[in-house]
Order: structure tokens, then sequence, then C-alpha cells
């Protein structure tokens, strides 16, 4: 019979050792989170170079925070308000404003795959995106995403490309469940209206 192997701590378990003063907690909290955080935070600004001052900043501000953590919210949501945060106010700093970039997902999308989220995004509206990820489309598409308002544009990312649950969604920008399912629904809609228009002209 073998040595059952340890359980790997929770998010939240290391944000208690991180709060008990253990600074190494940090670094396994950055090691979980390095990739999946710095695409996201790469898709949000649409600069490498940016995008790795935000992820700096951002977990900086995790540690410099942590006492501030509500021990009875889950970390991931939390970790990703601090990250769009740091997103929106670099790109303010910069005189600029968020330019989503597809290329991940049109990639998984010419591979047969659909991105995280879709399939819970689609539940919002019929039909939501489909066909709008080809990658012949990709710079119309992308321009269509950023025509929508920074609301807009924040929640299509979150929970299209991301992959987080509606209140997962409402916990990191700080809005009620209601209220990003139907900014995803007016963003699907506007999607598809500025999509169509594009096909007729």
């Amino acid at each position: 019979m073998t040595a059952r192997e340890p359980a790997e701590p929770t998010d939240e378990q290391l944000m208690e050792r991180l709060r008990s003063g253990e600074d190494a907690a940090l670094e396994a909290i950055v090691a979980r989170y390095e990739r999946e955080l710095f695409h996201y935070l790469q898709r949000y600004v649409t600069d490498a170079g940016l995008a790795e001052d935000v992820f700096q900043n951002t977990f900086l501000q995790v540690y410099l925070k942590r006492d501030l953590f509500d021990r009875a919210r889950r970390f991931r949501p939390w970790l990703y308000a601090v990250a769009t945060n740091q997103a929106v106010d670099a790109l303010r700093r910069a005189g600029r404003v968020p330019r989503l970039s597809l290329e991940p997902i049109v990639s998984a999308e010419a591979a047969g795959n659909e991105p995280p989220g879709a399939e819970r995004a689609r539940d919002a509206s019929p039909q939501p995106l489909e066909g709008l990820l080809l990658k012949e489309e990709r710079e119309r598409v992308r321009a269509a995403v950023d025509g929508l308002s920074e609301p807009l544009r924040q929640v299509v990312l979150l929970a299209y490309f991301q992959g987080l649950k509606y209140r997962e969604v409402a916990d990191v920008l700080g809005i009620p469940v209601g209220t990003v399912k139907s900014r995803l629904f007016a963003a699907v809609q506007l999607l598809q209206k500025q999509w169509g228009a594009g096909h007729e002209s």
C-alpha cells in the first residue's frame, strides 16, 4: 500500500499562509496562475511589455492587500478583479483603451476547439458567436469587439475567453449576476448586428 500523496493546498489556503507571513505561498500562487493570468492580460492590453508590468503589479497588490482578502470569497475571482483593475489603470495612464486580442481564440477555433466558456456564453442568446471566429475573418471580428464599450468588452473577455462563470464575472467586476447576463446578451446582439451589416455591405 503506497502512502497517499499530500493534497495540493487550495488558493484560499495559500492566501492564509501568506497572511501568516509565509512569503513562499506567494511564489506558489504566482506559479499556479502565471500562464493563465498573463494570457488574460495580453488579451486585455494587447502589448506584451505592458502585460508584464501589469502582471507584476497585480501580484504586488496581492501581497500588499493580503490582509484585506475576504476569507469568505474564492481567490480566483478576486485575483482577476485585481488584475483587471491594474490593466484598466495602466491603459488609462498610457492614454489607451482596451483592445481585445483574438489570436489565441482564433487558433483554437481553427483547430476545431471552442474557446473556454463558449457553451456557457451561448446560454445567453441563440448562437451568439457561431461562425464569427473563422481565421479569414479575424480582423473584422477584432474590429467588431473593439467597437464594444468597455463594460461589454470586459464581460466578453472574462466569460468567453477566460471561461469564468457568471458569478465569478460578477465578483470580478463588482456587479450583479443579472447585469453580467444582460451585458453579455447586449454584446452578443451588437456583435451579431455589426457582423450582419458587414456581410451586407
